[in-house]
């Protein structure tokens, strides 16, 4: 199997600033992100926002342990590469759209290269399986907690 790469946008009741402050706070996203097992910060950036972070996250094949760099353009996107882990890359993120009258378009987008020996547990219709788990799953997450005020 080659890369992965799976997108999902949804429109959300909701102001961008909030989308983006729920998306942004990594050390919360385990509590509405049910893949994401925990997040554990090493290092911050000079706003002290989580810059490098090491995560556990279900990937509903495997359990997948990676070291995330994140960078910061508030409030339209937020972008991920993995620096080390299991996977052999990772990198993606979040974007955001004002689309006026309070509300917002979240797109959660990532780029998976799983390596050879993970590649070869997603197959048929478990990729299917693992693309909903790795960003559908989150974008509807961030939809509902924006949402829920």
């Amino acid at each position: 199997m080659g890369t992965l790469i799976a997108e999902r946008s949804v429109d959300v009741d909701a102001p961008v600033d909030r989308c983006y402050a729920i998306a942004a706070d990594l050390e919360r996203a385990p509590d509405w992100q049910k893949s994401l097992q925990s997040v554990d910060v090493l290092e911050r950036d000079g706003e002290g926002r989580p810059m490098i972070v090491e995560t556990v996250s279900d990937a509903s094949v495997k359990t997948v342990k990676s070291r995330l760099r994140f960078s910061y353009d508030a409030p339209t996107a937020i972008h991920v590469e993995q620096q080390r882990g299991e996977l052999k890359s990772l990198k993606g993120g979040w974007s955001f759209v004002d689309l006026g009258e309070g509300r917002t378009r979240a797109t959660y987008a990532l780029e998976v290269d799983p390596g050879r020996m993970l590649g070869m547990l997603l197959r048929g219709p478990v990729v299917d399986k693992v693309r909903q788990v790795l960003v559908g799953d989150a974008a509807e997450a961030l939809k509902v907690r924006a949402e829920a005020g």
